[in-house]
């Protein structure tokens, strides 16, 4: 599949980094950092669901695969910048954070918050998908034909 992630897109590689985050580690690193600012609720956070479509062999024709629970919400900081978020399952806490660090990435906080907040979280879910790659690499099975010097 075709990564949407690109250098043009930065607004989607720390969306996409927030809504993959572990249950609460963002509120961690954040809260970590600074103190949450004052914001109004656009859209309060709200558990619905959404179809999930896939393709065969990643070319052929979609087709619908079926539902996933979602938290959304949106918010907008007594500055005026906007935050988003959806995320997958029932996290009122973490789609909340995550709306407030778009929000955040839009003003002049958005370097640090990418040190501090952004770049720790990349680098412990790189360190966790090196760590199931090796797990699963241990279990690997080469097989091999041996042949014999009678021909």
């Amino acid at each position: 599949m075709k990564d949407t992630v690109s250098d043009n897109n930065p607004r989607g590689a720390w969306m996409g980094l927030l809504a993959k985050a572990p249950e609460g580690r963002v509120a961690a690193l954040l809260d970590g950092e600074t103190s949450r600012p004052a914001f109004t609720w656009l859209r309060a956070p709200e558990i619905g669901s959404t179809m999930v479509r896939a393709r065969a062999g990643a070319t052929g024709a979609p087709f619908n695969l079926g539902e996933m629970t979602i938290t959304r919400c949106a918010l907008t900081l007594e500055t005026g910048e906007v935050g988003h978020s959806y995320i997958q399952g029932r996290r009122k806490a973490d789609a909340e954070v995550a709306a407030l660090i778009d929000a955040l990435m839009q003003t002049p906080m958005a370097n640090r918050l990418r040190e501090t907040v952004l770049e720790p979280l990349e680098a412990e879910m790189n360190a966790m998908k090196a760590a199931r790659a090796a797990k699963a690499a241990a279990t690997k099975v080469d097989f091999f034909t041996m042949t014999r010097g009678e021909d």
